[in-house]
């Protein structure tokens, strides 16, 4: 019987998604567990296996095509003579189950030129444009002459995309040969980019033989900016439907405290001392303190589902990260119980999958508080966005040297705002004060994090 394959729902918030890629083509056969396309959601690029086998007879949507979860895609069939006009018509057995795993994404395949109009010939010392590899024929991207995927990361894509470099000429140094920035970067300053294009040539002196009057160019009119329109991502798609929603929808409060860092930083510093491997950061102790707060104060550790409260037994500390298409937060689970070389070697490595696209839904699923680091960028004080249904998120901001008093003196001290931002529906203002107060507590004396 022929198979309807329909977009899959391959994370708890996609509502619709983009096919980067067909691994199969009409007529190929696709055993269970094969992949048969790569699929963009809100969240990563991932793999869709198959939890059929059949022979592939039609593709249903285009590459690069945005369909909703439920819309057919494609149709199986158990031999390449049986009749799918049942499927065709929506009677065949429609199939959107199965295994999908995050993918890093693929240089994407060129797509064929249209063939140009007629013009005059080209001009002697005219360079040609680079070409970019030819798509293999299983489709999987660009490829390298031999028929194999360029495997490449997506920031060191885009920095190749940048400098107009065919990556089929750059080795890969990541695992799997995989080309990371540093290997196209390498290939920049090894002379392996195209050369910028030839400059014009000086127009004629005034009065020498086929000179032309030089006529001055028009300023650009009122309103006529330059500009591109960027499409956007799935992930940026569902962060802007996600932050419409907080905004109007709950009914924010803020409470800023401003933090005395130097036991922090100092903290900091000696272990880095002690213990050079574990690259403490002062992002990790923060989510160390906010989850030993989040323990003594359980009515910050909560959700808004409507009709009632969901408060956590659990502290799961959702971390915003910056990826290419937007933030994304993983979540460090338990982060109470864990210690903080733990949740610094977890931190790291979710980091990682996220800008690689390779989170999967367990990663980013189910935080139960929010924490938003933009220190780093000298910002000194930002107020964040609730991640709904969660009930609070804390933005930090970075350390600064100011005038601070002392025992009546006047001093040189380092400080740091924190801002918590919550839903007036589960958490009041006292509630989300006293919050504060136990997580200054700690973060002006980390020994208070073992009580």
């Amino acid at each position: 019987m022929a198979i309807l394959l329909t977009m899959p729902s391959l994370s708890p918030t996609m509502e619709s998604g983009v096919i980067t890629t067909w691994m199969k083509k009409v007529g190929d056969f696709i055993d269970i567990g094969e992949v048969l396309a790569e699929i963009e959601t809100d969240k990563a690029v991932m793999e869709y296996e198959m939890p059929d086998a059949g022979y592939v007879r039609e593709l249903l949507i285009e590459p690069g095509q945005e369909v909703q979860v439920g819309t057919p895609i494609a149709i199986l069939a158990e031999s390449m003579d049986e009749d799918i006009s049942d499927a065709k018509g929506g009677g065949g057995a429609p199939k959107a189950a199965g295994k999908a795993e995050p993918k890093e994404e693929a240089a994407p395949a060129p797509q064929p030129e249209a063939k140009p109009e007629p013009k005059a010939a080209a001009k002697a010392g005219d360079k040609p444009a680079p070409q970019r590899a030819a798509a293999t024929g299983n489709g999987r991207g660009e490829g390298d002459g031999s028929g194999e995927r360029v495997r490449v990361s997506p920031y060191a894509r885009k920095l190749a995309r940048e400098a107009n470099l065919d990556l089929a000429a750059v080795q890969g140094s990541g695992p799997g040969g995989r080309i990371v920035a540093k290997d196209v970067e390498g290939a920049l300053q090894a002379g392996r980019a195209p050369a910028p294009a030839a400059q014009a040539p000086a127009p004629a002196r005034p009065g020498a033989p086929g000179a032309r009057a030089v006529v001055p160019a028009a300023p650009p009119m009122a309103g006529g900016a330059e500009y591109e329109d960027l499409p956007l991502s799935q992930m940026r798609k569902a962060i802007a439907r996600k932050m419409v929603e907080s905004k109007t929808t709950v009914p924010h409060f803020q409470l800023t405290r401003k933090i005395r860092a130097e036991a922090l930083l100092d903290g900091r510093e000696v272990l880095k001392a002690q213990f050079p491997d574990l690259k403490i950061t002062v992002n990790d102790i923060i989510v160390k303190a906010c989850a030993a707060a989040l323990r003594q104060h359980p009515a910050v550790n909560s959700q808004f589902l409507g009709d009632k409260v969901r408060r956590f037994h659990t502290v799961d500390v959702a971390v915003a990260v910056g990826t290419e298409d937007g933030l994304i937060t993983p979540v460090v689970r338990g982060a109470d119980w864990k210690g903080l070389a733990q949740i610094s070697a977890e931190l790291k490595a979710l980091a990682a999958k996220a800008r690689d696209k390779k989170l999967t839904p367990e990663d980013y699923s189910g935080g139960t508080f929010t924490v938003s680091n933009l220190g780093m960028y000298g910002v000194t004080e930002f107020n964040a966005i609730i991640n709904t249904p969660q009930a609070c998120i804390l933005a930090i901001s970075g350390t600064v040297t100011e005038p601070v008093v002392e025992h009546g003196q006047l001093a040189v001290g380092r400080t740091m705002n924190l801002t918590l931002s919550s839903d007036h529906r589960v958490v009041d203002g006292l509630i989300a004060a006293q919050f504060m107060d136990t997580l200054a507590r700690m973060l002006e004396n980390p020994l208070a994090m073992l009580l």
